[in-house]
């Protein structure tokens, strides 16, 4: 009998997240089914040299380690667990965990989904001269990692047929989620609006405590940062869903929160393209329904498309970073010079030596808003300088690693506080993301001795252009008719920020519905990028999301790269939807706050 509610606990938003989640949910959490998103870009590459050094290795072994003490407890109350822990070797990571099921004397049936490793295909995905999806720059030469985002339908299957833990490589992170709402209410692969609101629920849970209350525009109304609550899904079979947290924790659940969340590392919300659905987040509505509860209904879906998204990495180089203190009278203006002649002096060096100039460099002097650009206000008296640099020779690198500390004893007074020694240097590893077809990518399920098919991929040929248009309103004619005053947009709006490759993403919720024209009014697509000028080097893009009153922008070639690629401190965007809320926003003169 197929159940009618599922409550889904996700205890991991990135691998290196607490090690106390998975205990919370289990033990507090009253949950059906545990989910763990661990992957990134940089992750596979990461995973990718483990394995190369040990084949036993490429997979996220602390996943194991924070499962095995868990496991009676998991098989006595019944839960599913679901995790993309398996990196670039989810066999290997099968085989930890039933070494660990069977230490704990547990029997437990753990599958690992496989077939997302394209490296094998690496020659023929440059022979057919494959793309970048976004810059149409040509397939790189020295591939790290190369992976197909799989979907739900074969972490399904492996439900389907009795599994209690189901360990991937690479998938959308919403898969976990999705997967077993598929194999608890039976959804097909035809029911794109059910699909589309189990995505989101995946989506708004899989970054852990970003949607009950962290990294909140509003921080200071968020009780408990010291025992925060990992989210809880609580899905039905008619697709809604209540997003909530263990009873007890810490936190904060409410329409902005999730609305916040839901707008992170998004792009188009009209088209937010899957492997099992294309999901419209436009008439997405919020509604609290009880403390720390938040109904959240209305995505809907498209077909899948015909393509697979594949994320790969490859080595452009190296990188190092320094950061110390400096503190004082003019401690920015310090900052800035000792940078500039840190990087004078490497220069004249690497010409005498025949070396050529850095690829890059950035300076930042954080604490003397540097990130802040021409909307700067600095005044400060202790700042970190912050040197990055990247260099196609890593003795470059390392001699710029050597001279660093001794600018302490040859430039500015007051430098202090050299963190973690010398600067490291590391490989620039940089994401290749492209589309290939479905029919190139084949799922697999392995379970042991027991046969299990994947079942096949599904998707048609898809075309933006046929996407309805979203717009929202505008201030009326005599809106300002008695008068005007100028107002930072975080007294009508929250916002949240993050980056998919070197483009970032801010997401703008208007605190009421009645300020949403005047952010429409004032956030245009010029604007914001005359407001980033200094750090997104691409055109921006601004959508509609009417049913909760908000806007979402994409800046294109905006992080410097972004990831490990990038030599800026803020190299994820986290910081800008930040930056935009200081930006002046004019509204009526007797308009209430």
């Amino acid at each position: 009998m197929k159940k009618d509610t599922l409550r889904i606990g996700s205890a991991s938003g990135f691998w290196g997240d607490s090690e106390f989640a998975a205990a919370q949910l289990v033990q507090h959490g009253n949950i059906d089914v545990l989910v763990f998103d661990y992957l990134a870009e940089i992750t596979m590459s990461l995973l990718s040299r483990a394995q190369a050094k040990d084949p036993a290795l490429g997979y996220a072994p602390d996943f194991v380690t924070t499962l095995q003490p868990l496991m009676k407890e998991i098989k006595s109350r019944g839960i599913k667990v679901i995790a993309n822990a398996g990196g670039v070797n989810p066999s290997a990571c099968r085989a930890a965990l039933v070494a660990a099921a069977q230490a704990e004397g547990v029997d437990l049936k753990i599958a690992a989904v496989l077939g997302d490793d394209l490296m094998p295909q690496v020659e023929a995905l440059r022979s057919a001269n494959t793309q970048e999806m976004f810059a149409g720059s040509p397939f790189p030469q020295k591939v790290m990692s190369a992976n197909a985002y799989l979907g739900a339908f074969p972490i399904a299957a492996a439900l389907d047929a009795g599994a209690d833990i189901v360990v991937t490589g690479r998938c959308v992170d919403s898969a976990v989620t999705l997967a077993p709402l598929i194999h608890a209410f039976g959804w097909a692969a035809t029911d794109h609006d059910l699909l589309a609101q189990g995505s989101l629920a995946g989506h708004l849970i899989e970054c852990g405590t970003q949607t009950t209350g962290g990294n909140y525009t509003d921080w200071e109304s968020v009780p408990g940062w010291d025992d925060m609550g990992f989210p809880v899904a609580e899905c039905r079979a008619d697709g809604s869903f209540v997003i909530t947290k263990p009873e007890g924790s810490g936190g904060l659940v409410c329409p902005s929160t999730v609305g916040e969340q839901m707008l992170y590392e998004i792009g188009d919300p009209r088209a937010y393209i899957l492997p099992d659905v294309v999901c419209d987040f436009t008439g997405v509505t919020l509604t609290q329904i009880g403390p720390d509860r938040v109904e959240v209904k209305g995505a809907r879906g498209l077909p899948p498309t015909d393509q697979a998204k594949v994320s790969v990495t490859y080595a452009d180089g190296f990188r190092a970073m320094s950061l110390f203190m400096i503190g004082g009278i003019d401690a920015g203006a310090k900052a800035q010079r000792v940078g500039a002649a840190t990087l004078a002096r490497m220069r004249r060096h690497y010409a005498q030596r025949g070396w050529p100039d850095f690829t890059e460099t950035c300076v930042e002097a954080i604490g003397a808003e540097d990130t802040y650009g021409p909307h700067a206000r600095p005044n400060a008296r202790e700042v970190m300088l912050k040197v990055g640099v990247r260099h196609p020779v890593k003795d470059a690198l390392e001699l710029f690693s050597r001279e660093v500390a001794p600018m302490a004893l040859m430039s500015a007074p007051a430098i202090t506080g050299f963190t973690g020694g010398r600067p490291k240097v590391q490989p620039v590893v940089r994401l290749f993301s492209c589309l290939i077809p479905k029919t190139q990518v084949a799922a697999r399920i392995d379970m042991g001795d027991q046969t299990v098919a994947a079942p096949p991929w599904h998707g048609q040929a898809f075309d933006p252009a046929t996407l309805p248009q979203v717009g929202g309103p505008l201030p009326a004619a005599d809106a300002y008719a008695r008068g005007t005053r100028i107002v930072p947009l975080v007294k009508l709006a929250w916002g949240r920020s993050g980056d998919k490759g070197d483009a970032a993403n801010i997401g703008i919720l208007a605190r009421q519905p009645d300020y949403l024209p005047f952010i429409r009014a004032a956030l245009s697509e010029q604007a914001v990028a005359a407001w980033f000028a200094h750090l997104v080097k691409g055109s921006v893009q601004r959508f509609d999301l009417p049913g909760t009153h908000a806007l979402n922008f994409l800046m294109h070639e905006a992080l410097g790269g972004g990831g490990i690629a990038s030599v800026r401190m803020d190299s994820q965007g986290k910081a800008f939807a930040q930056m935009l809320l200081d930006f002046p926003v004019p509204i009526p003169a007797d308009m209430a706050l």
